[in-house]
């Protein structure tokens, strides 16, 4: 299998660093420069971030996430059960190694965090105060493991998801969750992007933003108002693409016969979505077939799906599940790991609310709903037989799921029924006026539980705590 080249150029050497610190200063801005090396498989990347502090205390340095650690040796990137899906060719590790961090023109010397170095921590040279801004210039490699997941290469693709240092949400402190094979454990602030993506010319890359071709192997990415970045490669790829009003929609496929009737599904998904939370903001959507050992994964402007699903009804709820976390991840956001079901449960109700619109694709409402019933008490069920007791609260941190099944029925499937009852007490009409606030009061915003709660509360005119609470804290019985 062949191998991936990346080669190194300084950050201040760079033509990209072009905007600086005045342009958004109400959120932090960041410049990338990333080269593919196909001999290595490793990504060689400098990193600029102009960070804004927008908390109310002053800062003795900043904290970044380093996603890519989560396939170094030692960590469980996958469970048991998804073992062989994600290592066919045996099991593989990655990592990323930081060269230099600068801040302003000083360079620093950096910290990790033990024991598993998945926090990079950059000192200050003096105090930032609220509404302060550092830049903050990070040179780092990536080794990428051989697995068909966010982050690794393929038989067909090369996946570059959480790939670079990423800043950690302040809350009274540096929010600093740990890895999980279970879920998505990530939480950010949205930024803007200006990413240029050196690669082999004989691949094709899709990406989030905005692309701009320089040059044969050189592409230029721009994102505003989004939380994170990603981008696949392949030589494979063949891409189609429709508008939806202002929006490109792009399919990223390869050998799949009939391609236009996904893309037609992703193009109804970001129009039912818009019509019924708010418009989708951004220029472009790529729906993207990649080697992934999961169903599917969302990144802004970008989601990521199977190529290993072969069933046309599966693709279908996959693209569109992936599709309704563009409002429910991307404009929306929550911290992932803490507090799964709150993006998790609102996306895959919203399915369900797609397929009431559109039954043409073999599902509806309905049997959405009472497949979800069913699921649900039948995990209820075997797993009572089994260990005796259940655990059936929703808020708890992905690390505390001891099971991948009772990560999905604890998040997915009882966070679609919890929103099928809002909508029971509620009526259809008021319900949708609290999915539309919902979007307007935390767009480009971190959201939780407690203010998911105090939003539907205000629209609907009424405490829905109790009927909250019965779900989240696992005291309503469903039968």
């Amino acid at each position: 299998m062949k191998k991936l080249a990346l080669f190194f150029v300084l950050v201040f050497c760079l033509p990209l660093f072009l905007f600086g610190c005045e342009k958004t200063p109400e959120k932090s801005f960041y410049e990338i420069e990333v080269t593919v090396n196909e001999e290595a498989m490793t990504l060689s990347c400098s990193e600029k971030v102009c960070y804004v502090n927008t908390s109310n205390n002053a800062l003795n340095e900043v904290d970044f996430y380093l996603y890519a650690n989560s396939f170094n040796e030692g960590q469980k990137a996958v469970s048991q059960a998804n073992f062989l899906k994600a290592y066919p060719n045996g099991e593989s590790f990655g990592r990323i190694e930081i060269h230099s961090v600068f801040v302003g023109q000083t360079e620093v010397e950096f910290l990790f965090e033990e024991p598993n170095k998945n926090i990079l921590i950059v000192p200050l040279n003096k105090q930032l105060y609220p509404d302060e801004k550092v830049n903050i210039s990070i040179e780092f490699e990536i080794f990428l493991a051989n697995i068909n997941h966010r982050l690794g290469y393929g038989e067909n693709t090369i996946n570059c998801g959480n790939f670079f240092p990423i800043a950690c949400v302040y809350e009274n402190g540096f929010v600093k969750n740990g890895f999980a094979s279970n879920g998505d454990p990530f939480y950010s602030d949205v930024s803007d992007f200006d990413v240029i993506i050196n690669y082999p010319k004989d691949y094709v890359v899709a990406s989030s933003g905005i692309q701009e071709n320089i040059s044969e192997g050189k592409l230029r990415c721009k994102g505003e108002n989004i939380r994170d970045f990603c981008f696949v490669l392949s030589k494979k790829f063949e891409v189609i693409s429709q508008k939806v009003g202002d929006v490109t929609v792009n399919y990223y496929y390869y050998d799949q016969p009939n391609p236009e009737k996904f893309l037609q599904i992703s193009c109804e998904a970001v129009k039912t979505f818009s019509d019924l939370f708010g418009a989708y903001p951004y220029k472009q959507l790529s729906v993207v077939k990649t080697n992934f050992c999961f169903g599917g994964m969302e990144y802004p402007n970008l989601v990521m799906i199977a190529d290993d699903i072969t069933d046309e009804q599966t693709i279908n709820y996959v693209i569109v599940h992936e599709i309704a976390h563009q409002w429910w991840y991307g404009m929306v956001g929550n911290n992932e790991f803490e507090e799964a079901w709150v993006d998790e449960g609102l996306t895959e109700y919203s399915t369900a609310l797609f397929f009431e619109k559109e039954q043409k694709y073999g599902f509806n409402y309905d049997t959405v709903i009472d497949n979800a019933f069913s699921t649900y008490k039948n995990f209820v069920q075997i797993y009572s037989s089994i260990l005796g007791d259940v655990e059936e609260s929703m808020n708890r941190d992905l690390s505390e799921f001891e099971t991948e099944p009772e990560y999905v029925n604890c998040t997915y499937t009882k966070g679609m029924l919890l929103f099928d009852s809002l909508r029971e007490a509620l009526g259809k009409r008021k319900f949708e006026k609290c999915l539309k606030n919902y979007l307007k009061d935390y767009k480009y915003k971190n959201s939780s539980y407690a203010k998911m709660l105090e939003s539907f509360s205000k629209s609907a005119g009424r405490n829905l705590q109790s009927l909250f609470e019965a779900y989240v804290e696992g005291t309503v019985v469903i039968d």
